[in-house]
């Protein structure tokens, strides 16, 4: 496993300089949102082809990352497109000064780098795993990654038709999912890694990977994910309200 591990760590750290050259000639960090979903399939496939043999767990795990981080860049990109630059990475360019051009590179591409790597993890022991036959963990994590991804790309594509109609402008969307949760999408992958980690759990030593998904978990609920998107709407009575009566994460019954 360390040698792919390796081979993957040099992929991405290659992967997310290309990117923040991007960022330089583009003026805009928020490009690293795009490079998230496609880091995770750089260090996938590069995991395999180090490997050199493609069990049948091996092909699984990869071609159910591509999917997923195909459609998150993919995603992010079009979301982004004939937009300015997400005001939290402007934010944080100014507040850098000088510095700006340094401590991006550091503290957005390369950290971005090394924490899809951690989160990686599960996926890179499933790919270095010995060929065994596949399990009720293996079917069991296919379900529930199954679950999140559906409940990722519905999130996203209900906040996305929502923001479409103009008449909803400053509006918080409380319809479908978001009914459920206040963010269904960060639910959605929370889990899907939770199901990756299922399926890693399958193989001998999978569970050590575990530190992949507390680690994506961690970032959403407490760092870069929910407390940061809710920041801005702090004095907002709508969402007080809407708040006040829907689960933060966990989609459940609204309350009355």
């Amino acid at each position: 496993m360390h040698s792919a591990f390796h081979t993957a760590a040099a992929a991405v750290f290659i992967y997310m300089l290309l990117w923040f050259i991007v960022s330089l000639l583009l003026r805009r960090n928020d490009v690293a949102d795009v490079a998230w979903g496609g880091g995770f399939i750089v260090a996938a496939v590069a995991a395999l082809v180090s490997w050199g043999a493609a069990t049948h767990r091996a092909v699984i795990v990869v071609a159910l990352v591509i999917i997923w981080g195909a459609r998150l860049a993919l995603h992010i990109g079009l979301r982004n497109l004939g937009k300015g630059e997400d005001a939290r990475y402007r934010k944080w360019r100014e507040e850098w000064g000088k510095y700006a051009t340094l401590r991006s590179f550091f503290q957005i591409y390369i950290l971005q780098g090394v924490l899809l790597l951690v989160i990686s993890l599960p996926v890179i022991r499933a790919i270095t795993a010995p060929e065994s036959p596949l399990t009720f963990l293996d079917l069991l994590g296919g379900a529930v990654w199954l679950i999140g991804f559906l409940f990722e790309t519905v999130g996203d594509w209900q906040l996305l038709r929502y923001k479409k109609d103009r008449a909803n402008k400053g509006k918080v969307i409380t319809t479908g999912l978001w009914r459920y949760s206040r963010h269904p999408n960060y639910f959605g992958e929370v889990t899907l890694w939770w199901g990756m980690y299922l399926i890693a759990l399958a193989t001998p030593g999978g569970w050590m990977t575990i530190i992949g998904p507390v680690i994506i978990t961690g970032l959403i609920l407490g760092v870069s994910g929910i407390p940061m998107l809710e920041k801005k709407y702090e004095g907002n009575a709508e969402f007080d309200e809407y708040k006040r009566r829907t689960s933060a994460f966990f989609p459940l019954p609204p309350k009355t």
